[in-house]
């Protein structure tokens, strides 16, 4: 399961969500600034900016329609 992790008034994490739902990929959102733990998950990873898009081990920071691209469509 993909992983969005976003915060309100994110025009990438907007951007991000919009371009996962054209595609039809299946994704959880989680708002980092309430949920504590999202927040932790994307420290750990080393980021500090919306969005974090999480896909297995593979995971990356920011609006990256080349990497969405390469998401396999209905995960």
């Amino acid at each position: 399961m993909i992983t969005v992790y976003s915060k309100p008034g994110c025009k990438p994490c907007k951007m991000t969500k919009a371009k996962l739902n054209q595609m039809g990929v299946k994704y959880v959102e989680r708002d980092v600034t309430w949920d504590a733990n999202a927040f932790a998950n994307v420290e750990a990873l080393g980021y500090r900016e919306m969005p974090v898009v999480v896909n297995g081990e593979q995971h990356w920071s920011g609006f990256r329609p080349d990497l969405i691209a390469a998401l396999e469509v209905g995960q």
